[in-house]
């Protein structure tokens, strides 16, 4: 017995002496790792969506040898996801797991040095560091009561900027005037704003400041960057982080965007400033643009200039994103000056500000004609030239580091989600390597769906870029249903971008052509294409959809058609509901506007409902349903909610219980109505869900659903 318990005891050690040398690190109770799903008839399903890799936040090391980046898997049966980190050579080669943890790690930054990475996990700040491959033993560096959400490090690696959240006063809770109270449960505000997107705004965002040594960082040596006479959200929510704070390279100033406002003046403006904060001395410069939202600021590595995304008008969230640039002079006080715009003549909107290494040039990107292209902007000029060539049918991410001439970046498509790619540019062009194969064990066994690229005539004359997707095997001899999506925004573009809720290989491979029309008011063929729908939800948007629908259903090829949609694209579902004749077999809306008057009075960010509801900039309360302006009185009178005795097609409507921006009493209120005309008609209902469905077991009863209607109205 003795010798049997020696040799268990050798060859644990063995076996444990080996998972040093192959680096593999033992995973914590409870860790979700790679799923290793096997798929039937090579179609992807929803278990299948499910199941992959979801690549985020890559990080180029100082040197440029390594890239540190983090994959969340998910488990169906437990609910929920986790995120652990990998790291690989720039090159791809030597892809290590390098955390195999049980709850998730983000925020992943590499120090200095190289030689420590720095992550968030459990709302506190961790270091670890790092020996090649493999990760030491973690260090907690934060204890802030209200949780970290996001940190930078400065250059100088002596200070770090992190958000938190202090209490709103401006929205109280029972206990907060009465500790005896605390089993109550209530919101008292006296002014707007009092909710946002999904929650009750009971917290109000915070950026502070901290030495970084060696001493725990907690509130008591922390310093909060607004100060105690400015109750502003920094970053600005619902959607901001991080990114709206950069460190400028002597590690004393931060450049931050931030909307000033507050109640009822921050409800119905867009108006965010870029300012730069002296953590020395406490003094903040702004730079005078006015308007708009201005964003993510990003410094120059010489910290002479400072680029961000401007916007001119104040209000309308679907203004032009122009890139900008300023020169800075620090000194006694800081000075701004020569500010600019690049690429202008680019009638496109620019994102994702990257500074080459000489600071001569910045990239970014900007979806243009259907695909999200990678751009180039001389600083001095203005001018700039394309990177990305418009036959690769892939969209593009800023990039996250640069080496030479070499830029490394993220791509998706239709076909595949977000990978690591490596683009090398050349006086010829641009070759591009990917860099991670993160889902391809799962890809390589589906069947591919082919796409298309068709230009269709709208009622006016023009030509609409719309993408055609396929069914695996597609047959021309054959007959499908097919499904026309109505796209959410308003503003928006159908490309080759990857989504895992409305995912169109994933309606493809269930025998669908899907129709995916780049209709009036999206973003990628330029200004006067976008902005035509505000004030105009009702007109030549639904004619497209509705020239679409006709050219796709006449190929023989295609049997019945939906119309499916999301946000915007539910308020195009209702509204087509009522108009489009026998056109449409089936409807489906999620989260979609039904009653336009009801949501001005219930939405929370008035500046959406005011501007494009006809007001466009007229003024306070110009897109009200009282307003006297023609668009708008136009808009309220041909809201879905007064087309609903032309209903006559069954119709499917979902909704999430904490989505505040569109609540869910329109769905309520939609297939009440449709019950009344004698529709048929199923409502679903997510209590715990959002604008969006992001727990794995609903979004694996939504596909659910989702295809189970559209089976018994198309395929039937």
């Amino acid at each position: 017995m003795k010798t049997i318990k020696f040799f268990i005891i050798i060859a644990v050690a063995l076996l444990m002496s080996s998972c040093k040398s192959m680096r593999i690190e033992v995973p914590e109770t409870g860790y979700i790792g790679q799923s290793q799903i096997k798929v039937k008839n090579g179609l992807m399903t929803p278990e299948t969506i499910l199941s992959l890799g979801r690549l985020s936040d890559p990080q180029l090391s100082p040197d440029g040898s390594q890239i540190l980046y983090g994959v969340s898997y998910t488990s169906i049966e437990d609910n929920h996801s986790c995120r652990n980190l990998f790291i690989c050579n720039a090159d791809g080669s030597n892809n290590h797991q390098i955390t195999r943890y049980a709850k998730s790690v983000t925020n992943a930054r590499w120090s200095a040095d190289g030689s420590t990475i720095y992550f968030i996990q459990g709302g506190q700040v961790w270091e670890a560091p790092i020996n090649g491959f493999r990760l030491g033993k973690r260090v907690k560096r934060t204890d802030v009561e209200a949780g970290i959400s996001e940190f930078k490090i400065s250059p100088d690696g002596q200070y770090i900027m992190y958000t938190s959240t202090i209490p709103n006063k401006a929205v109280q809770t029972p206990s907060q005037s009465d500790p005896m109270l605390s089993k109550a449960n209530a919101y008292a505000t006296e002014d707007l704003m009092y909710r946002h997107w999904d929650h009750w705004v009971t917290e109000t965002p915070r950026t502070y400041t901290a030495p970084f040594g060696s001493e725990m960082i907690t509130e008591d040596n922390s310093k909060d960057i607004l100060g105690a006479d400015e109750p502003f959200e920094l970053p600005t929510e619902p959607f901001s982080g991080i990114e709206q704070l950069d460190w400028a390279p002597d590690s004393r100033h931060i450049a931050y965007s931030c909307r000033k406002l507050t109640g009822k003046d921050y409800a119905f403006s867009t108006d965010t400033e870029i300012y730069i904060y002296d953590i020395q001395n406490g003094s903040t410069v702004r730079i005078p643009m006015d308007g708009g939202y201005d964003t993510d600021p990003v410094w120059s590595a010489d910290g002479s200039k400072l680029a961000w995304i401007s916007m001119a008008r104040n209000g309308y969230e679907s203004d032009q994103q122009r890139l900008m640039v300023a020169d800075v002079e620090f000194g006694s006080e800081t000075k701004v000056s020569g500010i600019r715009q690049l690429a202008a003549s680019l009638d496109r909107d620019a994102a994702g500000i990257f500074w080459t290494d000489n600071d001569s040039r910045i990239i970014f990107n900007a979806l243009v004609d259907g695909l999200q292209a990678l751009y180039s902007a001389n600083v001095e000029s203005g001018d700039y030239t394309r990177i990305t060539p418009d036959n690769l049918w892939f969209d593009f991410n800023s990039p996250f580091g640069a080496k030479d001439n070499i830029l490394y970046t993220s791509y998706c498509s239709l076909n595949f989600p977000n990978e690591l790619v490596k683009l090398v540019v050349g006086e010829e062009g641009v070759e591009t390597s990917q860099i991670t194969h993160e889902n391809d064990h799962i890809l390589t066994q589906l069947k591919k769906s082919k796409c298309e690229k068709r230009m269709i005539k709208t009622v006016d004359g023009q030509s609409m870029l719309t993408w055609v997707l396929f069914p695996p095997e597609f047959d021309a001899a054959r007959q499908y249903p097919a499904i026309e999506i109505c796209l959410g925004g308003p503003q928006g573009t159908l490309s080759q971008g990857w989504s895992y809720r409305w995912n169109y290989r994933l309606m493809s491979a269930q025998g669908y052509i899907v129709v995916l029309p780049n209709r009036r008011g999206t973003t990628a063929f330029g200004q006067e294409w976008k902005e035509q729908i505000s004030g105009d939800y009702c007109g030549l948007n639904m004619e497209d959809y509705l020239s679409c629908g006709r050219e796709i259903k006449a190929e023989p090829y295609v049997g019945k058609l939906a119309a499916c949609g999301a946000s915007y694209g539910g308020y195009s579902v209702y509204n087509l509901a009522g108009i489009h004749g026998d056109l449409y077999d089936c409807f489906i809306a999620h989260a979609g506007i039904f009653d336009e008057a009801e949501l001005y009075y219930t939405t929370e960010e008035m500046w959406f409902a005011d501007w494009d509801n006809g007001g466009l900039g007229e003024g306070y309360l110009s897109g009200s349903p009282w307003s006297d302006l023609p668009k708008a009185k136009r808009h309220y009178a041909n809201s879905p909610v007064n087309k609903v005795q032309n209903w006559h097609t069954p119709i499917l409507c979902i909704h999430g219980g904490n989505d505040f921006r569109i609540p869910y009493s329109q769905a309520l209120a939609a297939f009440n109505c449709a019950q009344f005309m004698g529709v048929p008609s199923k409502l679903v209902i997510f209590p715990d869900e959002n604008h969006w469905i992001l727990k794995p077991q609903n979004g694996l009863y939504w596909h659910r659903t989702y295809f189970d209607w559209l089976d018994r109205w198309t395929k039937q």
